[in-house]
């Protein structure tokens, strides 16, 4: 019996080590709420949101925020952690952009690949430490290679801006 191919969402001959910004996002296994919990009150009129993370949350902060030292020439611009889904806008450096080996044809991955495999494996280490029998992420993630600055702009305002739209959110699950 022969497989289904899966869909390539990847830009064809496109190298996701070059320099430049790339905006990521990695949904939980089965889009389960198990990240953090989102909170909608008033504040002096205006709504106040808060996000507030699990306890696995807070560990894939703390990868989340290892990805630097990991990786020398990768940044974390922004980022935010929903209750079954992280963004992420992740930029590589360009004067430090040539340690890393570009995508081949040869099958090496590229440093966001890299940077998204290393982020989900060690995250899942961490909490199946705790809980052995959870399944963290689905597999693959979903990426945009940000163009311009007005790209780049829209991008940081849609993650600052996803809590407070939560319910209207396409991976939304009450």
């Amino acid at each position: 019996m022969e497989l289904p191919k899966r869909k390539q969402i990847r830009l064809q001959d496109y190298d996701y080590s070059a320099p430049g910004a790339y905006f990521v996002t990695i949904c939980t296994h089965e889009r389960r709420c198990i990240l953090s919990d989102i909170a909608v009150g008033a504040l002096h009129e205006a709504p106040a949101v808060s996000v507030k993370l699990t306890q696995i949350g807070q560990i894939v902060d703390a990868v989340i925020r290892s990805l630097p030292e990991r990786y020398s020439n990768l940044a974390v611009d922004h980022y935010i952690i929903m209750p079954n889904h992280i963004h992420l806008l992740l930029r590589i450096e360009a004067e430090r952009a040539l340690r890393e080996a570009p995508l081949r044809a040869d099958g090496t991955r590229s440093l966001l690949a890299k940077a998204v495999g290393y982020l989900k494996m060690n995250s899942s280490k961490r909490i199946h430490e705790k809980n052995p029998e959870l399944q963290l992420w689905q597999r693959g993630y979903y990426e945009h290679v940000i163009r311009n600055e007005k790209d780049h702009l829209e991008i940081c305002e849609y993650i600052e801006n996803n809590p407070a739209r939560w319910a209207e959110d396409r991976y939304y699950q009450a």
